[in-house]
């Protein structure tokens, strides 16, 4: 029989999900019936249940901890979506309004921050998260036919890819950045990534190449053993990549790349969904949970001023790049309008760079909250404009 203190702590747990994923189930309720992105509700179920409103979730950590594997499985999918023999031509055709898109961004959001007194890194990180489109509320909002067949969601989604490859970039470099603050002067703490990382892809194909291949081609027509396969791979990676100083994250992004060429990737993504979507509620209650009076006060002003920018400016200068590569007027402008809010990339990179002390804790909450707005406002934004699954109108609504 567990002790008392175990079977406190268990009911304790117990309650705390039933609370965020009840509470879950009502408010997107709710956000689907004012035609707004689930994944809001699960920001605003965070800052009702946390301390800023109820203060009824005491297992912050644990329930922290739990959402940090959403983000490794989402990383894990987005790695199996990145094929170099699909998406080399699309990539060819996107590399450029990415990356231009990304330098004026950054420079703008930098300059932002830096006007409000942040210090010039954590302008420069600011600058940086301001840069990511979110590929969630992008593939989301997307009608099926478009996603799969038309040429709208084949420029958006490479561009979404491109900056995710991006966005595991700056991870990596946050992740130096601290070595190297730890390590004063020492080059090792800033080499040492930079030797692993291509050995840690290197294994992985290798691994793939000779276990993983023989193993799905054996045994594929067993679907639980593949959805098993993937995960103890997916984690497998994760630890091994944490193991050698860079992050779970990382690792899980190497072993989707390792995968993605091969056919049962397509079959593993769909299967896989459900459960990063499970640990994403978290992550994004996560996110509303640790929002408090205290923190928000102080960065309100400035996160208005960068959410704003971000919505007017995105959607316009993603527009003239767009037709200034050659694409149809109408298509660009509806590609930048819904390329127009901040990531969940931005949430990671702000809260790991807080983890990291490679910023202070009002920078992280200057961009968690200018994300959080422009994640509420740029769904509606394409919604009553474009088709999409959730649109106001029925003339619009399409999947």
């Amino acid at each position: 029989m567990l002790p008392l203190s175990e079977v406190d702590s268990q009911t304790s747990v117990i309650f705390t999900m039933f609370l965020i994923f009840f509470g879950a189930a009502i408010l997107a309720t709710l956000a689907l019936y004012a035609r707004q992105a689930i994944l809001v509700s699960y920001i605003a179920l965070g800052v009702l249940l946390g301390p800023m409103v109820l203060d009824w979730v005491d297992n912050a950590h644990l329930v922290g901890q739990i959402s940090d594997i959403g983000i490794m499985f989402l990383l894990f999918l987005l790695g199996m979506n990145l094929p170099a023999k699909k998406l080399k031509q699309l990539f060819r055709e996107t590399t450029l309004t990415t990356l231009i898109s990304a330098i004026l961004l950054m420079s703008v959001g930098f300059i932002v921050a830096f006007s409000f007194g942040f210090s010039g890194f954590e302008s420069l990180v600011i600058g940086v998260a301001m840069t990511f489109s979110s590929t969630i509320i992008g593939l989301k909002l997307l009608p099926t036919t478009v996603l799969h067949h038309l040429r709208t969601g084949e420029v958006m989604i490479s561009v979404l890819l491109l900056q995710d490859v991006l966005a595991i970039a700056v991870l990596i470099m946050l992740q130096m950045s601290h070595a190297a603050t730890g390590g004063g002067l020492s080059l090792l703490p800033i080499l040492l990534p930079l030797l692993w990382l291509p050995g840690l892809f290197i294994l992985a194909y290798a691994v793939e190449r000779f276990i993983l291949g023989k193993l799905i081609q054996r045994f594929d027509k067993f679907q639980e053993y593949m959805f098993l396969l993937a995960i103890g791979w997916c984690l497998a990676m994760a630890q091994l990549a944490h193991a050698v100083g860079l992050s779970h994250e990382i690792g899980a992004f190497i072993a989707g790349v390792a995968l993605a060429h091969h056919p049962v990737s397509v079959f593993l993504v769909e299967r896989l969904k459900p459960l990063r979507d499970f640990f994403l509620i978290m992550f994004f209650f996560t996110i509303g949970a640790g929002f408090t009076l205290a923190n928000i006060g102080p960065v309100i002003v400035p996160a208005l001023i960068l959410a704003g920018i971000a919505l007017s400016l995105k959607p316009w200068l993603f527009a003239q790049l767009l037709k200034y590569s050659g694409e149809e007027p109408e298509r660009a402008k509806e590609v930048g309008m819904r390329l127009g809010q901040m990531s969940e990339f931005s949430l990671l990179i702000a809260m790991l760079a807080m983890e990291l002390s490679v910023i202070g804790s009002h920078a992280s909450d200057l961009i968690q909250l200018a994300t959080v707005i422009t994640l509420m406002v740029s769904p509606y934004l394409i919604m009553t404009r474009y088709p999409s699954p959730m649109a106001i109108s029925d003339k619009l609504r399409r999947d």
